[in-house]
């Protein structure tokens, strides 16, 4: 009871500072010559700069240069963006979005409690975390289509010998979110073999439930708390394609300042301030510029006790949890982007041909959009060498595809004649000539 009214004390003197200092927003296309600003003053909170940077990403907008001011209790960020084409933003609808979003009639300001979580009927979520190999998600996807579950949406990150995925399934009969407890109880248990493999003393965890929350935030606070931040002797980026992210001690104003360079790429700022707000650091002061390639961010912090940064082992695990959350979207290897009539099983065949072909998965984004699958694969050889050229024909050939594109060399990109694909029935018509897949070897920051 104490516990109730305490929340709701907490709810009614936010909505009581709402009213009497709303958030404002203003959006500027004319001032800067090749970017949209935006300017967001509001009442100041823990969280709320993430919650800002969240909605504007979450748009698919890419955040050039910030501003960023909190001292005291207002809060005062300015933001440059374009679209993905490195365009002002200047489509009503995406304009009006963030006014609503961000401004008067808003909950961005609402309790972090509330954020991005949700109750759903139309899926199940599954949270899955556990040590990385080759052909995992093949072997879950398996198991969740042997149980009748369809994949629909999916995120799956690999770092530092760590995986974690985030999956929203249906029943394959009702094609709505399974509820039955015992049914659930199973999913869970055979996932949880899955991932702990031969090695049944390796730390595995599988959460299953009706709510939904940010998958990206998830997925970064999944892996922080699987300590995936924690260097081993396999770690694959050196110290030249490694972050540099830098942690020191401004005495005379009790700010730890942290500074980060590195490649630039889409949604950066995101995961940075995300593995910030999650460590319990407050961001009083921010600029974020980008300069070609590069990106440049420098953060005045404290903890939320008011401290800064207090021992050197404090100041390594800040260095270290920043560079993971950097490392976790950038993917080594061939990019494979699939987009064909969705069906049950999909992901299952998809994942088991590469396998198969001994290719594993570092990273997925699956999703479906009305009634087709769009999905992004990042593969390598499971052996650790490059992705073999004789190894893609052989996809190829086994997919059936009648457009397939393959960037490299021209000689590289030739398709292959169907009509000269002894496998081309292999699956019964597991891809329909409507189908596209693009590959393309890449060292991906997206």
């Amino acid at each position: 009871m104490n516990m109730s009214f305490s929340h709701d004390m907490d709810d009614e003197y936010e909505k009581f500072i709402r009213r009497m200092n709303p958030p404002r927003v203003v959006i500027d296309n004319e001032s800067c010559k090749n970017a949209t600003v935006i300017q967001v003053d509001s009442a100041n909170r823990h969280g709320i700069l993430l919650e800002v940077v969240q909605i504007l990403t979450d748009l698919n907008l890419i955040i050039t240069k910030a501003y960023i001011s909190s001292d005291g209790n207002w809060f005062m960020d300015v933001f440059n963006v374009t679209d993905q084409d490195g365009n002002k933003v200047v489509d009503e609808g995406i304009l009006d979005y963030i006014m609503k979003s961000l401004g008067p009639e808003s909950c961005f300001t609402s309790s972090m409690r509330s954020v991005g979580v949700k109750q759903s009927m139309d899926h199940t979520a599954i949270e899955l975390t556990g040590s990385d190999r080759p052909g995992l998600l093949s072997e879950l996807s398996a198991v969740l289509r042997h149980l009748k579950c369809n994949v629909v949406n999916a995120e799956v990150w690999t770092h530092n010998t760590r995986a974690a995925a985030v999956m929203q399934v249906t029943d394959e009969e009702t094609g709505t979110a399974i509820t039955d407890p015992e049914r659930l109880s199973r999913i869970k248990s055979l996932l949880c073999n899955v991932l702990k493999g031969s090695n049944k003393s390796s730390l595995a965890k599988t959460v299953v439930s009706s709510s939904v929350t940010h998958t990206d935030r998830r997925l970064h606070q999944m892996m922080f708390a699987d300590r995936d931040y924690e260097r081993t002797g396999d770690d694959v980026l050196d110290d030249r394609q490694r972050p540099n992210v830098d942690v020191v001690n401004w005495y005379d104003k009790d700010y730890s300042i942290v500074t980060i360079r590195c490649k630039d790429r889409p949604k950066l700022l995101f995961d940075t301030v995300c593995t910030l707000t999650d460590m319990d650091y407050v961001v009083f002061h921010a600029k974020i510029d980008t300069e070609g390639p590069d990106s440049y961010q420098e953060y005045y912090i404290r903890h939320l006790d008011g401290s800064p940064v207090k021992s050197e082992a404090e100041r390594e695990r800040v260095t270290q949890c920043l560079e993971a959350a950097i490392e976790r979207r950038v993917s080594e290897g061939l990019k494979l982007e699939l987009c064909t009539t969705d069906r049950v099983g999909l992901l299952s065949d998809v994942t088991r041909i590469f396998r198969e072909n001994s290719l594993t998965v570092t990273r997925a984004e699956v999703a479906t959009k009305g009634g087709k699958a769009v999905n992004t694969f990042y593969v390598r050889d499971a052996s650790g060498y490059p992705v073999d050229v004789k190894t893609i024909d052989s996809i190829r050939q086994v997919i059936g595809q009648t457009i397939l594109k393959v960037k490299g060399s021209p000689e590289d990109s030739k398709p292959v004649s169907q009509e000269s694909s002894p496998t081309r029935f292999l699956f019964g018509g597991l891809f329909k000539s409507r189908s596209f897949v693009n590959f393309s070897l890449v060292r991906s920051y997206s």
